[in-house]
């Protein structure tokens, strides 16, 4: 018996996890809280590409800055990994595609696809160039002004037409309480649920008033919808999400259908406009592709377009991570094996700044995607199921606002150095907001 047991105990497959820093967990995790970035570059050129690391919130986690990992990570069967946990789920409700793992993400995700990709939103190009044109007309010129809070009043109103359709109050309404939902729940998603209360104070208090606010909104919204008798003739998403149906023949439930327009106000503008953002802060700094990008527009091209964008989103990811949660009792991954309960967080910024992946990391040269298709380390949108399901769309408002932002003003080029970086939470914006100097265009 004794042998038998020793035996069984030998034949025990034991974790097998990479280096770490030595240092107590409060002291890891205030790094990482503080300096996010910089306490994540230091730990990789002490320990390598792949490293342990302890981080309130998501406790345990393995971090790599590998591509071959992170697809063998990305590709794993979802009986294995889901979702890192806690993840937005807890501020967009169970609804949310963030909250849903397995076949019930799978089913939503088939659900969702098709408003938000091929020629659905070719349909929305006009919608991005009717909002950027009209809150160009209030901008001041031969002024400099951060251009972040118009980005981002005009990214919430291209989502808000695309996904509700025709204006009215309620959309008025949504207008003034998302900035501020944003900006809370960002805050809300990076730290630990706080067991008491704050009073008014208390973040989780404003967020929850507002989400009131826009449950109420909603519902009458999607009622409208359901009792129109010309649904059928609608382009907007509320109109697709209302009218889709799963395998089964069932539909999303009102409560459902609330979750996941907000995850597409929230998670569907912010880091559009933070992107966009970060591309007047860098084309400013490099007039020579400023001037080409100018020349290709009024041609009518669209190849050094493609690349620039690509180069932004290398050379300044707003997120910069992606992650998955193991519910395996242990998870082979390269030489190491994790057990269940860990987080794993692929280091989006890490792996862009690595010259092994990207010659000269530092420089920012479109160039380098042109004629070619970005390689496995570049993950502006995360990887395998759960990709972000609105990269497509984000990619399109992106084109339409920096090619209408070029076909009638003239960026002012600058020798200033480059904006730093910003947390505003989940996302990371340029410092001073990516301020810039315009003047009108007189040939357009």
């Amino acid at each position: 018996m004794s042998t038998a047991h020793t035996t069984a105990h030998a034949t025990e497959v034991m974790p097998m996890l990479p280096p770490g820093p030595r240092l107590p967990a409060a002291v890891q995790g205030l790094g990482f809280a503080l300096r996010r970035r910089q306490t994540i570059a230091t730990l990789a050129r002490r320990h390598g590409p792949v490293f342990t690391i302890a981080i309130p919130l998501f406790g345990d986690v393995v971090v790599i800055a590998d591509p071959t990992l992170a697809r063998q990570l990305f590709t794993t069967s979802t009986d294995r990994v889901v979702n890192i946990r806690p993840n937005l789920g807890r501020v967009l409700g169970s609804g949310s595609i963030f909250s849903l793992d397995g076949g019930d993400h799978r089913r939503r995700r088939r659900l969702l696809t098709p408003p938000l990709h091929g020629k659905r939103i070719r349909l929305y190009e006009a919608v991005v160039a009717e909002e950027l044109e009209a809150e160009s007309r209030s901008w001041p010129i031969g002024t400099p002004f951060p251009t972040l809070e118009p980005m981002m009043r005009v990214t919430l109103n291209v989502i808000l037409r695309t996904v509700f359709g025709a204006q009215g109050t309620e959309l008025r309404t949504l207008r003034e309480i998302i900035p501020p939902m944003v900006e809370v729940g960002s805050r809300m998603a990076t730290i630990p649920d706080i067991p008491i209360a704050l009073g008014r104070i208390d973040p989780r208090r404003r967020f929850a008033a507002r989400r009131a606010t826009y449950d109420r909104l909603v519902r009458s919204l999607i009622t409208q919808a359901r009792n129109d008798s010309r649904l059928d003739e609608r382009d907007d998403i509320l109109a697709l999400m209302v009218q889709s149906r799963y395998d089964d023949g069932s539909a999303m439930t009102d409560a459902e259908i609330a979750d996941e327009l907000l995850t597409l106000l929230v998670a569907g503008h912010e880091t559009t406009a933070t992107t966009l953002a970060w591309a007047i802060e860098r084309l400013q700094r490099h007039p020579a592709i400023l001037d080409a990008l100018v020349t290709e527009v009024d041609a009518g091209g669209d190849e050094l377009m493609a690349a620039t964008i690509t180069e932004i989103q290398r050379s300044r990811p707003v997120i910069d991570f992606a992650g998955r949660h193991v519910i395996d009792d242990m998870l082979e991954l390269g030489p190491y094996r994790i057990p269940k309960g860990y987080n794993i967080m692929v280091a989006i910024s890490l792996l862009h700044d690595d010259s092994r992946h990207f010659r000269d990391p530092e420089r920012f040269d479109p160039k380098r995607f042109l004629g070619s298709t970005p390689g496995p380390a570049w993950l502006p949108f995360g990887g395998g199921t759960r990709r972000c399901i609105g990269a497509a769309f984000a990619q399109m408002e992106m084109d339409v606002v920096l090619r209408t932002l070029l076909r009638d003003f003239t960026v002012e080029s600058t020798t200033r150095p480059g904006e730093r970086w910003h947390s505003r939470g989940v996302a990371y914006a340029p410092g001073d907001g990516g301020r810039v100097t315009l003047h009108r265009r007189h040939d357009h």
